[in-house]
């Protein structure tokens, strides 16, 4: 464990002292963070929003007499 940390903070800190902007590398990092982001929101708030939806879609049909 001790070497993945230290193996982590010299990968991370070759990325400071480069300046030329960012590389494939980097916007890979940038993807795949981003991609388990939505991901791990999905898994979450996925059948929150889920019911949300039914019981807003519920409510609208019974308050508008949109048909069935």
């Amino acid at each position: 464990m001790r070497n993945l940390v230290k193996f982590g903070a010299a990968y991370l800190g070759k990325f400071k002292k480069d300046e030329d902007g960012l590389a494939l590398t980097e916007y890979l990092i940038l993807l795949g963070l981003l991609t388990a982001a939505v991901i791990a929101a999905v898994i979450l708030f996925g059948g929150n929003i889920a019911t949300s939806y039914d019981d807003w879609a519920t409510w609208i049909g019974a308050n508008t007499g949109a048909p069935s």
